[in-house]
């Protein structure tokens, strides 16, 4: 008999998780929701735990606050209540999904994620406004992202409409960790990936899609202050031809190395070239990067090495507005070295601007370590749409209540 993981969430902030490793003499009880169930109640097989329709009609009626440390919350794994689980089987049709407790999920070893990468994941923000309603930003763009990954890693992908209604029953199912207006934010992670069991090198014959949160604040320890990159010569993110433009999980492992060495020789994070001519600006671990000269801003164009942001397109769109002029072309380092300004995007950073670039020795500053005039003017356009702290104006937002 194979035991499964066996999930408990209770109303408080710490709590534990069960793992049934062996059978246990009795069968013990957990508590959800203030509700005592036997361990029994649950099926005891490989794959994440089902939880009952009735319960799932609870979610999102949890009053409870929580006690953290909003002012001090830092971009970490926070464990909340409830994530969204649906499977994929051979028909390409994924189940309606459901919401189960927070926790671990068995996986076979011979997965396909585990063994040849095949996954993907996605991440976007709910915000809280001051008068309690629940902001999205953009969501279907981050739908329609994963459905153009997934094609790239042979992998079925949720509907735009099911993702959509997927981020929003995990978000009002753990509604109570979003932070109070301009303390941060609730981080929607979704992910897909090849859940079935393979040995010889194939596309999985089953997927899982899932959903968690976690409140976050800032991604860098520096906050909206700027960071300091050096630029990678040697080691590459991607190449021509690769998954650098896609979500793919395996971008992110390797770009760790770089990323280490930097951060031990005290820069915040890595500034990638490209990999044929190693002169062109491509992005830094996990962000787009914008160079700023008198009223240009310019970014490296997405040409399949490159991830398309969603922030990176939506800043695009609000420095037009602003009567910037924007090019997306190749950027050469040299032109990084003469720029007025710099700064990176992305979900996790919004906009997060640069105080100095090291590249082969040489340390160029910008804006006296300061915040610059543009970034500062593209960061406050955006998050105030984003919190709904200004009119919508691009249409960009979907409320939830």
């Amino acid at each position: 008999m194979e035991y499964g993981a066996v999930l408990a969430a209770a109303p408080l902030v710490a709590r534990p998780n069960w793992l049934l490793l062996s059978p246990p003499p009795l069968a013990p009880s957990i508590q959800i929701q203030n509700r005592l169930y036997s361990i029994s109640s649950f099926p005891l097989k490989a794959g994440p735990v089902r939880a009952c329709r009735a319960l799932a009609s609870n979610y999102t009626q949890t009053s409870e606050t929580v006690d953290l440390d909003w002012e001090n919350l830092g971009f970490g794994i926070v464990q909340t209540d409830y994530m969204y689980i649906a499977k994929c089987g051979t028909d390409g049709n994924f189940s309606e999904g459901e919401m189960v407790p927070f926790g671990p999920i068995a996986l076979s070893p011979s997965s396909g994620v585990l063994n040849y990468g095949q996954g993907l994941f996605e991440g976007l923000k709910a915000y809280k406004k001051t008068d309690g309603s629940i902001l999205l930003f953009r969501p279907e763009e981050n739908a329609e992202r994963m459905r153009t990954g997934a094609e790239r890693m042979c992998m079925p992908a949720p509907s735009v409409e099911q993702f959509i209604d997927a981020v929003k029953q995990t978000v009002l199912a753990n509604k109570r960790w979003i932070p109070p207006t301009g303390k941060g934010s609730l981080y929607i992670r979704p992910l897909l990936m090849g859940s079935g069991a393979v040995l010889g090198l194939a596309p999985a014959p089953e997927y899982t899609f899932i959903i968690f949160v976690s409140p976050v604040g800032n991604y860098f320890k520096e906050g909206l202050a700027p960071i300091n990159l050096i630029v990678e010569d040697k080691f590459h993110r991607a190449t021509p031809g690769g998954t650098g433009g896609v979500k793919t999980i395996g971008n992110y492992a390797s770009v760790l190395m770089a990323q280490k060495i930097a951060k031990e020789k005290g820069y915040s994070d890595v500034l990638y070239l490209d990999a044929v001519h190693k002169k062109y600006l491509e992005e830094v671990s996990s962000c787009n990067v914008f160079v700023v000269k008198d009223n240009v801003i310019s970014t490296p164009a997405i040409k399949g090495t490159i991830l398309p942001g969603i922030t990176r397109k939506s800043i695009i769109d609000v420095a037009l507005s602003k009567g910037f002029q924007v090019e997306e072309r190749l950027v050469s380092v040299d032109e990084l070295l003469d720029a007025d300004e710099v700064f990176c995007t992305g979900t996790a950073v919004v906009v997060s601007p640069v105080g100095s670039i090291t590249y082969q020795g040489k340390r160029v500053e910008y804006g006296h370590q300061g915040v610059g005039v543009v970034s500062q003017q593209l960061y406050t356009s955006l998050t105030s749409l984003q919190m709904g702290q200004t009119e919508d104006w691009m249409g960009w937002t979907v409320q939830l209540n």
